[in-house]
């Protein structure tokens, strides 16, 4: 009779079963933050159409971001808890099926007021997945691969970014912004079954595992990588979400499909650059990304009404902020090591807090003293992450020997 496989036998068939990157179920995770990005920034790309159609005001709609950040900012952590148990794969398919309903409704809704509320949900759905993709990604591969296989499934921001968001702004152009939600709709059926067929199935973790939030939370170097997070993305989002109006003083806004164009081209150099740097300069990485960022902003700052410098600027923006998400997800998982999934669901919730914060202060800015107070602004916002990051030398962004 054939001897029973013991836990050390099975981590081993595990470990050569998965020696190398199974780019198959890689790319449905990444498609599936393609979609959460594309779902989530859609309306910054679609504002002066969704604001006629829905009849508010575009500060109105980008509000429509704004409760998408705040839905996931209260769901990711309270949803991680709750489901650490449940099987990974149906957990995921769950959060993923989630998008075909809420962009449903989004798209069939005549009512600001519903779309808000379908918005919220979605957000609901973005922060659950975004806190499985980085822990899935890492348990689908041996551990000498762990980065790369983060690296490819974080794909989907950069290329919804790049190629996403551009296509469906031309699109809502051309046919109506409401096709295309339908058409996210119609990728995430067609998703769910990539899933299925392609990403493995895991067990839940045991209760006696488990760490308690606050203990993870105290961990020597976390507090500063959520902070930088925090920081970085708020400033990001005030100027992503209100792009539309800051193009008007340049005379370009209508190239928005262009400019979100250059922006995504130069984040896809980014997660390149990044993926092959990050094990040797992490540290150096993210102090150049927050000083490509205030450069950008202090160009803008002068240089708002000259369209090749806005493009320029753009293309700035892009470089630092592609390979963010890849920067601070690795340093926050060696921060809390094996506490790594609960300190995902806090990036999360400080991702999406930022988010909501950038839709706030951005329409506050908007109808206040205008889109020219902007850069100064996230030049702010950006000098604090360098002060933190900067100090932060031992614990947070160390250099990676």
């Amino acid at each position: 009779m054939t001897k029973p496989l013991g836990t050390a036998d099975l981590l081993d068939i595990e470990s050569r079963r998965c020696d190398r990157l199974p780019l198959g179920g890689l790319l449905a995770l990444a498609t599936a933050g393609f979609i959460t990005i594309l779902t989530e920034a859609m309306p910054a790309g679609l504002l002066p159409q969704m604001s006629q159609d829905l009849a508010v005001s575009p500060a109105l709609v980008g509000q429509l971001v704004t409760l998408y950040a705040i839905g996931s900012l209260l769901a990711a952590i309270p949803l991680v808890i709750l489901t650490q148990g449940w099987r990974r794969r149906p957990l995921l398919m769950i959060a993923i099926g989630g998008f075909a309903l809420v962009n449903s409704v989004t798209a069939i809704s005549t009512n600001y007021s519903l779309t808000l509320v379908a918005r919220l949900f979605a957000g609901v759905f973005a922060g659950l997945l975004w806190a499985l993709l980085a822990g899935y990604a890492s348990r689908m591969v041996a551990p000498h691969l762990q980065g790369r296989a983060i690296a490819v499934a974080m794909l989907g921001a950069p290329l919804a970014l790049s190629l996403g968001i551009p296509a469906g702004t031309l699109l809502g152009t051309l046919v109506g912004w409401r096709v295309s939600f339908a058409l996210m709709t119609l990728l995430t059926l067609l998703l769910l079954g990539w899933v299925r067929w392609q990403v493995p199935d895991f067990p839940g973790q045991r209760a006696d595992k488990r760490l308690p939030l606050t203990g993870v939370f105290a961990l020597p170097g976390v507090k500063p990588v959520l902070f930088v997070t925090f920081a970085y993305v708020l400033g990001h989002n005030i100027l992503y979400t209100y792009i539309a109006p800051f193009l008007e003083p340049a005379g370009i806004g209508g190239q928005i499909d262009r400019v979100l164009l250059t922006f995504g081209l130069s984040a896809l150099l980014s997660i390149w650059t990044v993926g092959l740097l990050i094990d040797r300069w992490l540290r150096q990485l993210v102090l150049v990304s927050c000083v490509l960022f205030a450069l950008s902003a202090l160009l803008l700052a002068f240089q708002a009404d000259t369209p090749m410098a806005v493009y320029a600027s753009i293309a700035l923006w892009g470089l630092s902020f592609g390979g963010l998400a890849t920067l601070l997800q690795t340093a926050l998982a060696k921060a809390a090591g094996s506490a790594a999934d609960a300190a995902q669901s806090m990036l999360v919730t400080a991702w999406n807090l930022a988010i909501a914060g950038g839709g706030l202060v951005g329409g506050v800015l908007l109808e206040g003293p205008g889109v020219l107070s902007f850069p100064w602004v996230i030049i702010g916002l950006l000098l604090a992450c360098l002060l933190v990051a900067v100090n932060a030398r031992r614990h947070g962004f160390p250099a990676i020997r």
